[in-house]
């Protein structure tokens, strides 16, 4: 069969089962936002606090690792005796997976501020809660974007894994098409999958250099 002809028949398939596709998909997103917002929720407190104090930054740092390189389907497996079946375990792991980037890129984002520019607030009588909101977190922001740019994507593949313990998602056609051998259901599953990464990462990124561009302006500005 032709890739030409797969696709055509993936498409037929998408278009006979349109309403289930569009409830998986919907069960996809909910699983990444979900557990995207509630890492950005906890890693970002956690990195700025990691950069307030050096015995929380081992803590945190290695505790973020330690959830990295446990494999996304173990994360979500040693969920379900915690939580059971459905969505919240499957929450909870893709949120454990989730926070690495973040936290790694909040943390270097604040680190990376320069002493002249902290001096330079420090010397306009600026407290150190001051210097962290208006001037370390806006020039932080790039690249914390970057790390949740990074995190969004890892995260619309890893949720594919949720099917195992009842999580739904478009993981439901891709393993459903991978026991029963029907490339056109697998297809159906994974190219909606990989084309929302995409979009998802372009849409990011452009926030990310819209974030630098207004970070390089108020840097100019403040020359001046």
């Amino acid at each position: 069969m032709s890739l030409i002809s797969l696709l055509a028949e993936t498409w037929a398939y998408l278009l006979a089962n349109s309403d289930r596709f569009f409830e998986l998909l919907r069960e996809h997103l909910t699983l990444v936002f979900v557990s995207e917002a509630l890492a950005i929720a906890v890693a970002v407190p956690l990195g700025i606090a990691a950069t307030r104090n050096e015995r929380v930054n081992t803590v945190v740092s290695g505790l973020g690792n330690v959830a990295q390189t446990v494999p996304t389907l173990a994360v979500i497996a040693l969920a379900f005796p915690l939580l059971g079946l459905g969505f919240l375990p499957s929450v909870v792991g893709l949120f454990a997976y989730s926070l690495l980037p973040i936290l790694t890129n909040t943390i270097a984002g604040i680190n990376n501020v320069s002493d002249s520019t902290v001096d330079a607030a420090r010397g306009m009588g600026m407290t150190d809660w001051e210097i962290l909101r208006k001037v370390r977190l806006p020039l932080a922001m790039p690249v914390i974007f970057a790390g949740i740019r990074t995190s969004t994507v890892l995260n619309v593949g890893s949720a594919y894994l949720a099917f195992f313990i009842g999580g739904g998602g478009l993981g439901v056609w891709v393993i459903g098409g991978i026991k029963l051998f029907s490339t056109t259901q697998l297809l159906a599953g994974a190219i909606p999958g990989a084309l929302l990464a995409i979009t998802l990462d372009g849409l990011l990124g452009l926030a990310q250099r819209r974030l630098g561009t207004e970070t390089a302006s108020d840097r100019t500005a403040a020359a001046a």
